[in-house]
């Protein structure tokens, strides 16, 4: 996976076309890279840099385009490394060691947009275009993305919303329906449309504890017809059927959900009557005239029988099961969940302790498998496979899950094994590399009918980036749910943004007095990380170049209740005992 998890804005072999390449527009995305990282030295002149160190495909600016540096006011070149030059370049795919001695190869930081980024705003500053290099064909060993024939190439990235909407259509037909109990159709998906077995409410019955009366007031309270004289009536219960005909100026007690007897016209609410003696016998009175029909839930309020209360298609919640039990049904008709299995790659990833010797702890698999089952996906605990090519063979070969995920080994790098296994596995690649940040070198493949595998970046955000993109489509077609509308929000703060690819950034909802609810991005939006996400409730979709406060931007919720972090912010106390609570 140590290839997978190189940062996703270092990737570009996969995204950039030759055209682009060849380009001298500049790429502002680039020049920010180069401007934070690029190394600068005094100007050089055109092949002076075979003898001096400098990279392939590296090409410095002329005087008139140099920069000067702060403070010094002796120009500096700019070095401009283009996405081929990089992929060719000796340590970025594992060639050499990569040391902080190794000339023009430029470190990519965890998160060049974001808004406190001083380098993001340099960047889009027209002043700041610099002219591609001329980068030579790749040698040796390494794809040659110019040379069709060259299976190994790479492919330009798919705009992101392609490359989701390919998900989802991947999935021709969801795997057929099955019958279960209402308890094991839980978070599936509704084959057939609900219809009502019977009439809802079955009866008329009381929607308060009170009286059922006849007719209008005031009423006699008396013992109901075969009941015993001693003590007082008790009344008709809940789940008991009356059988006595209640008489104009008669009323009887009643509990809420019980039948209501015949011959009666309302139900007088026990605060709101009195009961007084008369005569030897009880009256009930009432403060005000009952009107006909009060207080009384009549047979069919709800539905009658044959009526639709779902289509087809809908997703089996608790409500849904409450719903089809109260309309009759034991058993219910829908399409089984998808299976999937996650496979995290890596020889450097520990499952417990902190890290060390160059090792650290796997993230991804301790939130693969609960993120799944929250999208109503069955799947194991993830399964660690080392950075072997024949394990991961074998792995995928053996797995009969609908869908399989790895993690890491999407890249190009010497333990990057996915794209060599999934030719070896006779797969067809439906999506490699998505023009999204972060996690760029996603990929989607078809196994065989109705199989699929999701390859994620392993970068931990990256690979929620992946999720978010190609698995929750894929997912959601296998579970045959309907797409969710988009939905947007306004943008609570600026957000920086790379001119040609999409942007995901965590983000909270909050409220403001102009725009009412807004999603505030979040600090920590590097593909290693997963603070910012961990306090988020969706992830907004930002369109190439930005967005401004008040855009309405698409948001991709989590599947888990919004609201988590409703009212965190940085400020907010982390000692809860300060409030009192334990």
């Amino acid at each position: 996976m140590t290839g997978g998890q190189r940062d996703d804005t270092a990737r570009g072999a996969a995204a950039a076309t030759p055209d682009e390449e060849g380009s001298h527009g500049g790429d502002p995305f680039d020049d920010a890279l180069a401007l934070v990282n690029g190394p600068r030295r005094p100007p050089e002149h055109p092949g002076a840099g075979a003898g001096s160190g400098s990279a392939t495909g590296v090409e410095a600016r002329s005087g008139a385009e140099a920069r000067t540096g702060p403070g010094t006011g002796a120009e500096a070149a700019t070095v401009r490394i283009s996405y081929a030059a990089r992929a060719a370049t000796p340590g970025d795919a594992g060639d050499t060691p990569r040391t902080s001695s190794t000339p023009d190869v430029p470190y990519t930081p965890d998160d060049p947009f974001a808004p406190d980024d001083p380098f993001a705003s340099r960047a889009s500053s027209p002043s700041d275009a610099r002219h591609a290099s001329d980068t030579p064909a790749p040698t040796g060993n390494r794809p040659d993305p110019t040379d069709p024939t060259d299976a190994t190439a790479p492919t330009p990235a798919l705009p992101w919303h392609a490359a989701r909407d390919i998900a989802r259509r991947a999935v021709t037909e969801p795997p057929a329906p099955r019958t279960s109990a209402l308890a094991a159709a839980l978070g599936r998906t509704l084959a057939a449309p609900l219809t009502a077995l019977t009439d809802l409410p079955s009866f008329d019955t009381s929607a308060m504890d009170g009286w059922a009366v006849a007719g209008p007031g005031p009423w006699r309270l008396d013992h109901p017809t075969g009941t015993s004289k001693a003590g007082p009536a008790t009344g008709i219960l809940a789940g008991h059927a009356p059988t006595e005909v209640l008489l104009d100026g008669q009323a009887i007690a009643i509990a809420t959900g019980a039948r209501v007897p015949s011959g009666a016209t309302a139900v007088l609410r026990s605060e709101h009557g009195e009961v007084r003696a008369s005569g030897g016998g009880r009256r009930l009175y009432a403060p005000r005239p009952v009107p006909p029909g009060q207080d009384i839930r009549p047979r069919g309020q709800e539905c009658r029988r044959g009526d639709q209360l779902l289509p087809a298609g809908a997703l089996v919640t608790p409500a849904v099961l409450g719903l089809a039990a109260a309309a009759g049904y034991d058993e219910l008709t829908a399409h089984p969940r998808p299976r999937a299995e996650v496979f995290v790659l890596g020889d450097e990833l520990l499952a417990s302790g902190l890290p060390e010797e160059g090792r650290i702890r796997d993230a991804l698999g301790p939130m693969l498998a609960p993120w799944l089952h929250a999208l109503g996906v069955e799947t194991a605990p993830a399964r660690p496979l080392a950075d072997d090519a024949g394990a991961l063979y074998e792995a995928l070969a053996a797995s009969t899950a609908d869908v399989v995920i790895t993690t890491g080994g999407t890249a190009s790098g010497p333990v990057d094994h996915v794209h060599p296994t999934l030719r070896r596995l006779g797969a067809e690649v439906l999506v490699d590399g998505v023009a999204v940040r972060p996690g760029h070198p996603m990929l989607l493949a078809r196994l065989a009918p109705g199989r699929h595998l999701v390859g994620l970046p392993g970068n931990p955000l990256a690979a929620v980036s992946g999720l978010c993109t190609l698995a929750e489509p894929l997912l959601s077609a296998l579970a045959a749910r309907r797409p969710a509308p988009p939905y947007r929000v306004p943008l609570a703060a600026p957000v920086h943004g790379p001119p040609r690819d999409t942007r995901l950034v965590p983000v909270a909802y909050r409220d403001d007095e102009r725009y009412g609810l807004m999603a505030a991005p979040l600090h920590f939006q590097g593909p290693a990380m997963l603070r910012g996400i961990a306090a988020a409730d969706a992830l907004a979709v930002v369109p190439p170049g930005g967005a401004q406060r008040g855009d309405e931007l698409e948001l991709l919720e989590l599947p888990w209740p919004a609201g988590w972090s409703a009212g965190w912010t940085p400020e907010a106390p982390t000692d809860w005992n300060t409030s009192g609570e334990r």
